[in-house]
């Protein structure tokens, strides 16, 4: 009987396999499909009947290689729709901050779709270029347009201080290139790499410029986000309002420290676990909070009655709080200091902020309790 019901299972999950592609391609009753909702068919999915536009772009549509090229991705887009289901309620979590901050800067709002497709929306996104978070900055480009990015802070993976440095950039790469089109493929290949073949073939027009595979590639799929995201039901996505996930809201905290402290120690005051505070301050590294001005989100109404309990985990904090450091002599390492000390190699690099691969130099000061 057991080998009947493991039987059974597999019959069934080869069933839905099978005719979830015939679902999409509208060859299955909608009787048999397991939603009461009409999935359109690819190729109905593909007739683009309106005129269609992007950061006030026309995509010129009568061009067949820009037709075809649409619908790759697209079709691509669809087939994957759980990651549709996770863009759409995320969307819902991140994109009124994003808006806000869009409309600050005097930016389309169309640009909201770009870290969609950069990071579907994940702030530990990081790629093999070692581009990270929301808007996949590589570290001397988020620099550049004025994140903190050290063994401490990484403000790629800050929903507000990386799409504000993302603003400056594709301002600066639109006022350098004329159009969003052309900041966006600067933006994925590099605007050296850009301006060297808009003068090799004399173009400046995005549709008709020999590029890389990829950014031809990455500016269309952001075009098919911001199609199916603004018709969703058009394209089969029958998400309730209790579907999405609640738009991120928080509350801020502000203090100062003279001495570096224990995240979990704000993680008492707020009466949240350690791992909250982690994910509503992805930027942070490590397990300690840097000394000095002090800013840190928490979930919404927790910030009641969190200054005096946080004056008094931290009066009584400060008065058993004695680090033990030791200085860095040649020819010392990570591994043979943790075993001088008794410490695991682990417990050294989290009470340091360092990594595994992390380098050491003679006169440099480790904490070790």
């Amino acid at each position: 009987m057991q080998f009947e019901s493991s039987c059974r299972v597999v019959f069934i999950s080869f069933l839905w396999f099978v005719s979830f592609p015939l679902i999409c391609l509208g060859e299955v009753p909608l009787d048999h499909q397991v939603s009461h909702h009409k999935f359109p068919s690819l190729i109905e999915s593909i007739q683009f009947e309106n005129d269609i536009y992007y950061c006030d772009n026309k995509i010129p549509l009568e061009h067949q290689d820009v037709k075809q090229r649409l619908e790759k991705e697209m079709l691509l887009a669809l087939w994957d729709r759980p990651q549709v289901i996770l863009w759409i309620k995320r969307a819902a979590k991140y994109f009124p901050h994003v808006e806000n901050i869009l409309k600050e800067q005097g930016l389309p709002l169309d640009l909201k779709y770009v870290p969609l497709i950069e990071s579907a929306l994940r702030p530990h996104a990081s790629s093999s270029r070692e581009a990270v978070g929301y808007w996949q900055f590589v570290r001397s480009t988020g620099k550049q347009y004025g994140l903190r990015i050290d063994s401490q802070v990484d403000e790629r993976r800050n929903i507000f201080k990386s799409t504000k440095a993302a603003c400056e950039y594709l301002k600066a790469l639109e006022n350098r290139f004329g159009s969003y089109l052309l900041a966006l493929a600067a933006y994925n290949m590099g605007e050296y790499g850009l301006k060297s073949e808009i003068e090799a073939q004399k173009n400046n027009n995005f549709f008709s410029l020999y590029l890389p595979l990829q950014t031809q590639q990455y500016v269309f799929k952001i075009l098919c986000a911001k199609l199916i995201l603004e018709n969703q039901e058009a394209y089969g996505f029958f998400l309730k309002k209790s579907d999405l996930y609640p738009v991120f809201s928080f509350d801020k905290i502000n203090f100062k420290s003279d001495l570096q402290i224990p995240i979990a120690l704000i993680a008492q005051a707020a009466d949240v676990s350690f791992k909250t505070i982690k994910d509503y301050n992805p930027e942070l590294r490590g397990y300690f909070m840097d000394k000095g001005n002090i800013s840190i989100l928490i979930p919404k109404g927790k910030a009641k009655g969190f200054k005096d309990r946080f004056t008094a985990y931290y009066k009584n904090w400060e008065k058993i709080y004695k680090p033990k450091f030791h200085i860095v002599k040649n020819g010392e390492s990570l591994t043979g200091i943790a075993k001088t000390y008794q410490i695991s190699l682990s417990l050294l690099l989290k009470l340091n902020n360092l990594s595994v691969k992390g380098m050491i130099h003679p006169g440099d000061r480790l904490v070790i309790e």
